[in-house]
């Protein structure tokens, strides 16, 4: 079981990383991400990476640290967020982009995971997104043909882990992660608490250990607020 824990982001993707990778990356804008996993990416510098992720994050946060350094060559991802370098580096032709409609995008990753290489969807029928893609009709509703998603390595920020690799997400966090768990090759994994073998109760564990190769105590948990709206009170 301990072979699984390692001592830091350093030792865990030790091995990993090397130019020219696919990173598949948990987390729905700032919430959920693998902070303290994509500071070591940043940090080994690697380049032309392709990462799979809802989004790129913010300038100086998240997944928009690895477009700083240009160390992003695509991202396959949702959204481009408040994210004004991924804009503008796509603007400028410094990055590619595949854009994906969110749910098809939850869907590709899933897919690639169960081992599906494709499957068909309304979604994205008679738009941009369509062109390229085959598209076969059912009954009498067309169906655009979308491909599911592999990585050479998938990155995810749990709640809780335990020594078998068993995750337990905390409310929004479990976003795209449990199934960006599932779609590297190998699957590093960050948590805020350690726990014991069978504290995560079986009905409480939201990622099977089975998925997760290695696993570290994350040391950044900032749990950033990308955008912070309040309520003027009447005077």
């Amino acid at each position: 079981m301990a072979r699984k824990i390692y001592e830091d982001a350093r030792a865990a993707l030790d091995g990993l990383l090397r130019d020219g990778i696919t990173i598949a990356a948990g987390g729905f804008g700032l919430c959920g991400i693998p902070e303290t996993l994509i500071d070591e990416v940043r940090r080994s510098a690697v380049e032309r990476l392709t990462i799979i992720s809802n989004n790129a994050g913010i300038e100086d946060f998240g997944l928009g640290k690895l477009l700083q350094t240009r160390q992003v060559a695509k991202m396959i991802s949702s959204f481009m967020g408040g994210n004004r370098e991924f804009e503008r580096q796509y603007l400028a032709g410094e990055v590619e982009v595949e854009f994906c409609p969110q749910g098809t995008l939850a869907e590709r990753i899933r897919a690639g995971g169960a081992g599906i290489p494709g499957f068909y969807t309304r979604t994205g029928v008679g738009t941009l997104i369509a062109e390229g893609k085959e598209v076969r009709v059912f009954g009498d509703t067309a169906y655009l043909l979308e491909s599911g998603l592999r990585a050479d390595v998938a990155l995810v920020k749990a709640w809780k882990g335990d020594p078998h690799g068993n995750l337990l997400f905390r409310k929004s966090a479990r976003n795209f992660n449990p199934v960006v768990a599932t779609c590297g090759r190998v699957t590093v994994a960050e948590v805020e608490e350690l726990v014991g073998p069978g504290e995560i109760e079986a009905d409480r564990v939201h990622t099977p250990g089975i998925y997760v190769d290695r696993l570290i105590l994350a040391t950044s948990n900032e749990k950033r607020i990308e955008r912070l709206t309040v309520r003027e009170e009447a005077a």
